[in-house]
C-alpha cells in the first residue's frame, strides 16, 4: 500500500491555489500539449510545494537575514555618527 506523501510546508489560500491550478493547466496545454484535469494539476502543484517549497522558503529566509544584517550595520554606523567627541 502506497503511503500518502507529507503535507506541503507552505499552503496557499484557496483563491491563490485556484489561480495557480488554472495557470498550470494553461501552461501545460499551450506549451506542452498536455491536458490534465483539475485533480491531476492540484496533485502536481502539491508535489512542487512539497519538493520545491522548502528550497524557495529557505532561500527567502536567508535573503531576509542578509537584508536585516545590512540594515543593522547601517543603523550602527548612523548611531556611531551621532556620538559626541
Amino acid at each position: 500500500m502506497a503511503r500518502k506523501p507529507p503535507a506541503p510546508l507552505v499552503t496557499l489560500e484557496p483563491e491563490q491555489s485556484q489561480r495557480l491550478v488554472t495557470a498550470l493547466q494553461t501552461l501545460l496545454d499551450d506549451r506542452f500539449e498536455v491536458c490534465l484535469g483539475r485533480f491531476e494539476v492540484e496533485e502536481l502543484l502539491d508535489f512542487f510545494a512539497r519538493e520545491c517549497g522548502p528550497l524557495y522558503y529557505n532561500k527567502a529566509v536567508a535573503d531576509v537575514q542578509t537584508l536585516l544584517r545590512e540594515r543593522v550595520d547601517s543603523l550602527e554606523s548612523d548611531i556611531w555618527a551621532l556620538e559626541k567627541p
